[in-house]
């Protein structure tokens, strides 16, 4: 009848959906771990900083003398390069300009750090990336990132609203 046919394909989709997340879940197991030893190995690389929460980075040009470091309230004048771990690009500009408190929140701990002029690679943990959400298609659930940032000055306070 049409009421069984109907009850077969709400248990099909509830199967279907239930395999779905399984395979999410794993998925994301899998994501999370690669990251954190992703993390764990540059951790121990020298030259390597820590700063909160499990963000890290590296030098590669120190910044002017005296240079300005970024508030959370400035807005910024950069060039980036966004990758996953394993080296895939996701994201790039040679000279933009945004809020800081716009970014994500390993940004937000990183970029204050900075001086003008310098460029740094930052690693940052999936929780303080796009975390659970990703940002596909190019960013997995739970992947942790590598930017490449030059700073190239701070811009001046963001506009209030």
């Amino acid at each position: 009848t049409f009421e069984e046919a109907g009850q077969l394909l709400d248990k099909y989709f509830a199967q279907l959906e239930a395999e779905q997340k399984a395979q999410a879940e794993a998925m994301s197991a899998v994501m999370r771990e690669e990251g954190e030893g992703f993390l764990a190995a540059k951790a121990k690389e020298e030259g390597v900083v820590a700063l909160s929460n499990g963000v890290l980075y590296k030098v590669i040009k120190e910044g002017k003398k005296n240079g300005k470091k970024p508030a959370l309230t400035d807005k910024i004048k950069v060039a980036y390069k966004g990758m996953t771990i394993d080296g895939e690009e996701f994201d790039s500009s040679e000279s933009v300009e945004f809020p800081l408190a716009s970014m994500i929140e390993g940004w937000k701990i990183a970029i204050p750090e900075m001086t003008e002029g310098s460029k740094w690679e930052i690693y940052i943990p999936q929780e303080l990336a796009y975390g659970e959400r990703g940002s596909m298609p190019a960013i997995k659930p739970f992947s942790a990132l590598v930017f490449e940032v030059e700073l190239f000055n701070v811009v001046a306070p963001a506009a209030k609203k």
